[in-house]
């Protein structure tokens, strides 16, 4: 399978109003195409600094602006494309293959990541000519 931006989209979770506060729920192979292996999150980014700058060969993300704000730069190689998340019933999937970057953090923005795999540092393109090469091997 060939992995682009194409396949990368904003998807709506479920959002269930309630006057003493709203309620969104993710569940695996359901909301996100994937069943959910690991969640992680990152938090108390200083302003002006950068996170992501890889990919990975397998794995499977949806990113979610938990609190506050960010940017998510998506390159497949060919394409890029940036997507603002503000929300939290609303994540990003991000496929295989696809070098991701994050900018642009609001101040106390919390950033979560569902992933479709435990960590595994070979899964990892942490340099970009690498990354380059295998995009355009395949």
């Amino acid at each position: 399978m060939s992995f682009t931006l194409d396949l990368c989209k904003f998807i709506d979770l479920p959002k269930i109003h309630d006057p003493r506060g709203n309620l969104t729920f993710i569940e695996g192979n359901q909301h996100v195409p994937f069943d959910i292996q690991r969640v992680y999150y990152l938090y108390d980014v200083p302003g002006g600094s950068e996170r992501g700058g890889h990919a990975h060969k397998a794995l499977h993300q949806l990113i979610i602006a938990m609190s506050g704000s960010f940017d998510v730069v998506l390159d497949d190689g060919k394409d890029k494309k940036r997507f603002h998340l503000n929300r939290s019933y609303n994540g990003l999937y991000v496929c295989p293959m696809i070098w991701r970057e994050l900018d642009n953090f609001s101040s106390g923005s919390v950033c979560m990541v569902l992933a479709s795999n435990r960590y595994e540092e070979g899964d990892y393109y942490r340099d970009y000519a690498e990354f380059m090469r295998a995009r355009w091997k395949a």
